[in-house]
């Protein structure tokens, strides 16, 4: 299997002790067209994890070991992207709720229906690409902004404050053309088609740029 439907580099990690629950998910997954990978403990997953890996974690609270919420807490203290949800018995859903309180995307309780964990699936790794789609924008707008002059960037920051062209010219002493000129560079660099275009481009990088 190459992935999930579509999505060639997006896999589902399954992270369970019980064997038997770990075989029918990766049957239930597998028939359905994902990539799937499965391990018995945290440990086993940790050993493995790197910060590049994309899709999900499927994953069991109570475990031997390292348990669930423990490994959760480890990923989260990494910065680890993956989306979680988590497997949880009866007892366990008051840990679960705590969880997804936490940033974890959802739980579900066992014995869980084949349709109701591939929906689940299916809504965390949208949620995934969506959410890494947004990195990848970030990222690219952060190399974009490194690439403007001291004074190209000081005039950006004048223009995401509301500033017109003649307000800029005087805050920076310089003449209005001169300001239409900077500006119309840092569209360019900055690859905006409109103002608005612009500022969302920056405060989705630099939240604080309104500020």
């Amino acid at each position: 299997m190459s992935g999930s439907p579509g999505v060639p580099d997006q896999k589902i990690y399954i992270v369970d002790d019980d064997e038997a629950l770990r075989d029918s998910l990766v049957w239930l997954l597998e028939s359905n067209g994902y990539a799937v990978a499965s391990y018995e403990s945290a440990e086993s997953f940790l050993d493995f994890y790197d910060a590049s890996l994309t899709g999900c974690l499927v994953l069991d609270v109570r475990m031997p070991g390292m348990s669930g919420l423990e490994l959760f807490e480890e990923l989260k203290a990494r910065r680890s992207p993956l989306p979680v949800i988590f497997i949880t018995g009866h007892g366990d859903v008051p840990m679960a709720v705590s969880a997804v309180k936490k940033g974890a995307v959802d739980f579900i309780e066992k014995p869980f229906g084949d349709r109701d964990m591939l929906t689940l699936i299916e809504q965390c790794l949208a949620a995934e690409r969506e959410s890494r789609g947004k990195r990848q924008l970030e990222a690219e707008v952060t190399r974009r902004l490194a690439h403007l002059t001291h004074r190209e960037r000081e005039v950006l920051d004048l223009i995401i404050g509301g500033k017109l062209n003649k307000q800029i010219a005087d805050v920076l002493g310089i003449s209005i053309k001169t300001v239409e000129v900077h500006r119309a560079r840092v569209m360019e660099k900055m690859g905006a088609n409109s103002l608005a275009e612009l500022v969302q481009q920056v405060i989705a990088a630099e939240p604080g740029a309104l500020h």
